[in-house]
């Protein structure tokens, strides 16, 4: 097997149908690796065995075995003893959830609709039962779906036991004629899923799910039904305030043994968090049908995919999500690692703070953007970032639905403030301003002046330092350089404020045809990156210190550099 280590190049096996053992160096501390070992399961009354027979019994459209038969590699055979193998005393199922967290390409899907014919069609139904494939849209839950019923057309005794219906437009659903026992698909329509009694529920790729209504109205639901299952199948995610890594995290916990959950059966096929993508010895780690004959997904597409992704962000990001089953932050080509980012989440200790010179950074927004204060003070050569956070309170639902992240949440808890109406009342903001200045010695507070002319003049009128600070490349190029130089040296301090965070993780970078980094933006509408245009602005002015003041680029060092880029 290949180490990992540092290379320019994509680095592969000698022999590519052998995967070996795979290397703990590799792979995340989360790692199932019960799935490749032969570590006994326990089976008490036979349930998992039944399982798998069952599973065995079926055909698939696209398999190679005599008869079309289902294809149940080792390590999904295993998977699957160990959901349904484990019982109590009296034979009821030990796990009532399951994490799959697996790579694209890895017939999670195939899996996925056996298991779920196993609930609806198979030895783990009961009458009248109901099963549910869940799914951000039609489309997506329409996949598994359709892989349910072609198992089934591919044996004429389930054809003659179930009846399908998956005509165009009308409720797709698989009903077992015996006992009515059904299969549905379910979409982003929550409200509507409310007082349904699931027994079973396939949640397919959270990681695009929007809000939180059709996954609380399953999850009470399943709540309702003894035995119940839950099998949540996705591939890695990106960003931290979301539904998904809600639930990514408590898988990880669980898996690492710092929560004791039986009922919580976690399956995460992650590589190590410095694991180089690039090794090919991690792609055979995290994709556990590589080391099956024959092998999947194409080796040799992953290859050329990852050439392309060698000299190109975005690619390089899409490939270590999609295909090394590696959790990202929300932007595909983020302005700083958020893992750096992360070194300055140590608790800050606001009274050390009062009275402490500081430098405002305000960025104001339209009613479709937060809008923030961001006051940076110096310690050392260290930055230390306060921030609060303004949006219109009849906004706060839909920006959660928009995003995935916690708004509503977040201004329970008081990290936002929601001002009244459907745009941010500037009044509020003036008003926290003026109490910052009361409780700090703030040294300037600075404005990009296109929407924030009327509380500039008010400052300025009573005597607070405003400054204009334009938001054009010439001002915020040096800003740019001095926020990330403050980033990758680990002297940012934010405390881990998770709006703030947010936003970092949702900045990308604009850079003119010298290379320069000129503007900081945003990948799509709802992501908020105001609190990082903030930052830069507040640190920009806080690195001048003692000339701060005349709000001019010139105060800086690098002005030259900045100028350069226009040559």
């Amino acid at each position: 097997m290949t180490t990992r280590r540092s290379r320019s190049r994509l680095q592969r096996p000698a022999n590519d149908n052998v995967q070996g053992a795979i290397a703990p160096s590799l792979v995340s501390k989360a790692f199932p690796t019960w799935v490749h070992d032969d570590s006994p399961i326990a089976d008490p009354f036979g349930h998992g065995a039944r399982a798998v027979e069952f599973l065995r019994r079926l055909k698939h459209p696209k398999s190679t075995l005599p008869g079309r038969q289902f294809v149940l590699d080792p390590w999904q055979e295993r998977i699957v003893r160990r959901i349904f193998g484990p019982c109590d005393e009296h034979g009821r199922r030990l796990v009532r959830t399951v994490f799959l967290m697996l790579p694209r390409g890895a017939r999670k899907t195939s899996l996925s609709a056996a298991i779920s014919l196993l609930m609806t069609i198979g030895p783990e139904h009961t009458p009248a039962g109901e099963s549910v494939f869940a799914a951000s849209d039609r489309t997506q839950a329409g996949i598994g779906f359709r892989e349910a019923a072609d198992i089934i057309r591919s044996d004429k005794r389930l054809v003659a036991a179930t009846r399908i219906n998956d005509a165009f437009n009308a409720p797709k659903q698989i009903v077992l004629k015996r006992d009515n026992s059904v299969l549905k698909t379910v979409s982003s329509d929550g409200g509507a899923q409310h007082g349904g009694t699931p027994r079973f529920v396939l949640a397919d790729e959270i990681h695009i799910w929007k809000g939180r209504d059709l996954w609380e109205a399953l999850r009470t639901g399943l709540s309702k039904t003894p035995g119940s299952l839950l099998v949540i199948a996705t591939t890695a995610g990106r960003g931290q305030q979301n539904l998904s890594f809600d639930t990514y995290d408590y898988a990880r916990r669980v898996a690492r043994g710092e929560i004791e959950d039986p009922s919580f059966l976690p399956i995460i096929f992650e590589p190590a968090p410095d694991a180089d993508w690039r090794d090919e010895a991690v792609w055979r780690a995290v994709n556990p049908g590589l080391s099956c004959n024959p092998p999947y997904p194409d080796i040799e597409g992953l290859r050329a995919m990852a050439r392309e992704a060698v000299e190109r962000p975005a690619e390089r990001e899409a490939f270590r999500q999609f295909h090394t089953n590696a959790w990202l932050d929300h932007s595909a080509a983020p302005f700083v690692d958020m893992d750096v980012y992360d070194a300055g989440n140590e608790p800050i200790d606001l009274t050390e703070l009062a009275g402490e010179p500081c430098w405002l950074g305000c960025d104001l927004s339209s009613s479709t953007d937060l809008s923030v204060i961001l006051a940076a003070f110096r310690r050392g050569d260290d930055y230390v970032l306060l921030p609060f956070f303004f949006c219109p309170e009849e906004n706060l639902r839909q920006r959660q639905e928009a995003s995935g992240a916690p708004y509503v949440r977040w201004a329970a808890e008081g990290l936002i403030t929601a001002t009244p109406g459907n745009v941010v009342d500037f009044r509020a903001v003036e008003s926290k301003i003026r109490d910052i200045c009361s409780e700090y010695d703030v040294q300037e507070v600075a404005f990009d002046p296109a929407l924030a002319r009327v509380i500039l003049n008010n400052l300025m009128d009573d005597g607070l330092p405003a400054i204009e600070f334009r938001q054009g490349a010439l001002s915020m190029m040096p800003a740019i350089a001095e926020l990330e130089r403050a980033v990758v040296a680990k002297r940012l301090q934010h405390g881990g404020h998770p709006v703030l965070r947010f936003c970092f993780a949702n900045t990308e970078v604009e850079t003119n045809s010298h290379g320069h980094k000129v503007r900081l933006k945003k990948g799509k509408k709802w992501l908020s990156i105001d609190g990082a245009v903030a930052a830069a602005m507040a640190v920009m002015r806080a690195s001048v210190g003692d000339s701060a003041g005349t709000g001019s680029i010139y105060d800086d060092d690098g002005w030259e550099n900045a100028l350069a880029a226009f040559g």
